[in-house]
């Protein structure tokens, strides 16, 4: 399968995005949701998504809006398994409350994306996530 030149710029825009969203992250949580959005890819897609988080403002290059986000969960049109994901995500960030239950609503790939990043805020970067035989 070839892309087509508006599906590499929007991938390179993209990773362009999750790059700057990981620069900017000035905690352990921030990284680690940071990560989470950018490995997940769905939900960091969605302009709406980056235009909650301030990705899409060049004038406020560094800061991102986590909180602007959070406002925004239910009126950004996720389906329920990217809504519990994002939840969980903005919960390490230290926003909202989302229970730990949550993670009961999640398919197997976001699933491990999650498992990672609880890894990740606990200072693990080690622990090896996958598929056990």
């Amino acid at each position: 399968m070839t892309l087509t030149s508006a599906e590499t710029t929007g991938g390179a825009l993209l990773e362009d995005h999750g790059q700057r969203l990981i620069k900017s992250a000035v905690s352990v949580g921030e990284r680690a949701a940071a990560q989470a959005l950018v490995e997940e890819a769905t939900i960091l897609a969605r302009e709406n998504v980056q235009r909650a988080l301030g990705l899409l403002d060049t004038s406020s290059w560094s800061e991102i809006r986590w909180e602007g986000l959070m406002g925004r969960v239910y009126g950004l049109g996720l389906a329920e398994e990217q809504r519990a994901f994002l939840g969980l995500t903005l919960s390490m960030v230290g926003i909202g409350h989302v229970p730990l239950a949550a993670v009961s609503d999640l398919g197997e790939r976001r699933l491990a994306v999650m498992l990672r990043a609880v890894a990740r805020l606990a200072g693990n970067n080690t622990l090896a996530v996958g598929t056990r035989i």
